[in-house]
């Protein structure tokens, strides 16, 4: 059976640090961006909002279907809004 590895002896503290000192020697660049095309833009869901999707499709095809709608909504109004105040 392996030992489990000790933890160092520093007590945690709760809450982030006032400053953290980064070794940027150590650093690595991020494995996952050639997945990613130049066109790109990473969204990050809030976990209810998450919960609804199952892939990234989803998410893609319910805000297409959004845009959609607006443009629709929006071009037999323009021009006709009036100002309120």
């Amino acid at each position: 059976m392996k030992k489990t590895p000790s933890r160092s002896s520093k007590p945690r503290t709760k809450g982030l640090r006032a400053e953290y000192d980064f070794n940027y020697s150590r650093s690595r660049p991020n494995r996952f961006a050639s997945r990613l095309g130049p066109q790109t833009v990473a969204v990050v869901l809030e976990p209810d909002v998450a919960q609804v999707f199952d892939s990234s499709r989803a998410v893609n095809k319910l805000l297409r279907s959004v845009i959609a709608a607006n443009a629709t909504n929006e071009s037999g109004h323009r021009g006709s809004r009036r100002k309120t105040g």
